[in-house]
């Protein structure tokens, strides 16, 4: 017999204004100098399903969306979905994976809905300036678009570079940003995420935008309930210590990460990573024998060496990999080494 009748169950309606309050006032509305209100916070089932919504109402015939390369794949596979035109701008290695603002200028047209940007990087490790992310801005409201800016691994930093939310340009472009806990929390497959609007101006209102997204989500299904019920608790009393530990730990792992790498000849790190909890480096092909490309590479190290990373060609880079330092620092230690010998073992002969 239940504990509790149903007449007596908590709603998922009645515990969302609670989990918004919480979410504002405890998080989102921290830094941004147009405070967000209720009505711009809708919650989604992780942040996967808030790609989802995004993408799915700014399609529209002949439309286009412009995402960087590399990228997380997501985008690419809902934008093939919704039949949105996907053209590709660069991110460039060579200026710590900033977004190329003339190429992408190149790409924009009259059907371009938004672009999007990924900050804290995956898979790149990166973290944008507040001047970039200004730049950014600037260039999104010259292009007439708005911008997407996917925040999943927000606060996920640990480098020189200060986070800053892309929400703080709302004044300038309309700004949609996603999130969830599954990072900063530490909590993969709750699935709570969120789809946030910083527009003081109202041009997502008035072009109705928001009435879609409310739409969409009224006839999708949302969060767990009991997952909702638990948010507020854990808003309210997770210590500040939780999270700095998690960055100290993610600190470590990225330097050992980069100090193993530059110990690898066919493997260049062109930018120490800064956030998040991955890394791009550059296969130098020309001094392995045997290994064609990245795929290839990838294959034959997990076969050889038991060692898994994903090869570039996944996220929109040839001849690159992402590697991964979310792990034990041991284990991170015995896998570079595994990579390091893998290497060795397939070099040219000079």
């Amino acid at each position: 017999m239940p504990l509790l009748m149903p007449s007596d169950q908590p709603s998922s309606i009645a515990i969302r204004p609670l989990l918004v309050f919480f979410l504002l006032e405890g998080y989102l509305n921290r830094d941004l100098p147009c405070k967000l209100s209720p009505d711009d916070v809708h919650l989604t089932a992780g942040c996967k399903q808030a790609i989802q919504v995004i993408l799915t109402v700014l399609a529209r015939p002949g439309a286009n969306i412009l995402l960087p390369k590399p990228g997380f794949p997501l985008y690419e596979a809902n934008a093939r979905h919704t039949h949105l035109e996907i053209r590709h701008f660069d991110l460039l290695p060579e200026k710590g994976w900033e977004v190329d603002l003339d190429g992408l200028e190149a790409l924009a047209d009259e059907n371009t809905v938004a672009m999007v940007i990924v900050n804290p990087g995956n898979p790149c490790g990166n973290v944008f300036t507040y001047q970039h992310l200004q730049k950014i801005a600037e260039k999104a409201r010259k292009l007439g678009i708005m911008v997407i800016s996917d925040e999943v691994y927000d606060h996920l930093t640990f480098g020189s570079t200060p986070y800053v939310r892309m929400g703080v340009f709302g004044s300038t472009v309309p700004v949609i940003t996603l999130g969830s806990m599954s990072k900063r929390w530490i909590v993969p497959g709750w699935r709570l995420g969120w789809l946030v609007t910083s527009d003081p101006s109202g041009i997502l209102q008035e072009l109705r935008i928001v009435d879609s997204i409310k739409g969409y989500l009224n006839i999708s299904s949302g969060p767990a309930t009991f997952v909702q019920g638990a948010v507020p608790q854990i808003f309210k009393n997770t210590k500040e210590d939780f999270f700095s530990k998690i960055v100290d730990i993610l600190r470590d792992t990225a330097d050992i990460c980069y100090d193993r790498i530059k110990e690898i000849p066919c493997i260049t790190c062109p930018r120490k990573p800064e956030g998040s909890m991955f890394v791009m480096v550059k296969l130098n092909l020309s001094l392995l024998e045997g290994i064609s490309d990245d795929m290839e590479f990838a294959l034959q190290l997990a076969k050889e060496e038991s060692v898994i990373v994903l090869p570039g060609m996944a996220v929109g880079m040839k001849n690159w990999l992402r590697i991964t330092f979310a792990i034990e620092p041991s284990a991170l230690e015995e896998g570079l080494g595994r990579i390091k010998a893998f290497c060795q073992r397939h070099a040219k002969q000079q």
